[in-house]
């Protein structure tokens, strides 16, 4: 049980460092230094909530499913992704779209 926790732990902790949101609360705590707390409590709070719709939703998921269902549509939403990042990069789009 702790090894799933340290694992979920470390994940999410490595993938959010630096993120968009770690940088947006950054910058509500240097605007709002003397309310630091309500900045923390508010970070904490929406990140917690938004943890948990994702959590149950995946739990349903998992019923609905198989897993090799779920790998397969991840991976081909990873790569679509990273697709369109590319061509996105590559100004692809600017010439469909003038």
């Amino acid at each position: 049980m702790w090894k799933l926790f340290l694992v979920v732990f470390w994940s999410v902790f490595l993938a959010e460092l630096g993120d968009k949101t770690q940088v947006a609360t950054f910058l509500f705590a240097t605007q709002n230094p003397v309310h630091k707390y309500l900045v923390f409590l508010g970070a904490f709070s929406a990140l917690v909530v938004s943890t948990l719709l994702v959590v149950l939703l995946g739990s349903k998921v998992a019923g609905l499913l198989p897993m090799k269902v779920i790998r397969i549509l991840s991976s081909l939403g990873f790569i679509a992704i990273g697709i369109f990042i590319l061509l996105r990069e590559l100004n692809v789009f600017r010439s469909l779209f003038p």
